[in-house]
C-alpha cells in the first residue's frame, strides 16, 4: 500500500501521522460528484479507545 499521511490523531489507525489501516475507503460526503477533497469522507476512521 502507498504511504498515506493522516493528521487525524484521534483515529486508531494513525501511527505517528501515518495511516496504518489495512485498507482505505473514501466516499462522497453528500453529492455523487465530488470535485474537492472537502466533498469526500474517510470511511476507514475508527476512534481511539
Amino acid at each position: 500500500m502507498p504511504t498515506i499521511k493522516c493528521s487525524v490523531t484521534e483515529c486508531q489507525y494513525n501511527s505517528d501521522v501515518m495511516c496504518d489501516a489495512p485498507m482505505i475507503q473514501v466516499n462522497h460526503s453528500g453529492s455523487e460528484n465530488s470535485s474537492t477533497s472537502e466533498e469526500t469522507q474517510c470511511e476507514t476512521f475508527k476512534p481511539k479507545h
